[in-house]
């Protein structure tokens, strides 16, 4: 647990989550998720759906002014801006969070790709359509992707047991 998650842990009032938050960091931006209880609901799919994001709204709005303070703290802390978020059953929503403007250089190959996507109607701009194929590689490279976050925090944890410079 880094000390970003212990803090938001050992911070935030018990009877918000069912266990700790969900914590992940970037260079610009935490995101605190927690988990709520699942109403209990006779029906379908779409009438549970319906509880559930309805829940997440309710504790939202009930929590909004606390939230505020305690992302203030953190980001004097830390550094960084906070957004929340709350998982109920399998509906998750994130309030708020940074859309932070990245830049990169693309060959002609790579540029084709993205307006095909925006010829196509999938994306509105190149901008839209890059998002998309992070979002896409994100989801079908889930693994990889965490075993290499984990060899990187592991080079983190070596290079700080190392001697002083």
């Amino acid at each position: 647990m880094s000390e970003i998650e212990g803090w938001f842990a050992g911070r935030l009032p018990d009877e918000w989550f069912e266990g700790a938050p969900e914590v992940t960091v970037d260079r610009e931006e935490i995101v605190v998720v927690g988990t709520l209880a699942a109403p209990a609901v006779d029906g379908d799919e779409t009438a549970a759906r319906a509880a559930q994001s309805g829940r997440i709204t309710r504790w939202r709005e009930d929590t909004r002014g606390e939230r505020m303070r305690i992302a203030d703290e953190a980001q004097q802390r830390f550094g960084g801006k906070v957004a929340w978020g709350a998982q109920c059953g399998p509906t998750r929503e994130v309030f708020t969070n940074l859309a932070v403007p990245v830049m990169t250089r693309l060959r002609q190959p790579e540029r084709r790709v993205l307006d095909t996507l925006v010829d196509a109607g999938v994306a509105r701009s190149r901008s839209e359509a890059l998002a998309w194929c992070v979002r896409l590689v994100g989801q079908h490279e889930d693994d990889w992707i965490g075993r290499l976050r984990d060899a990187v925090a592991a080079v983190h944890d070596v290079r700080d047991e190392g001697p002083a410079a």
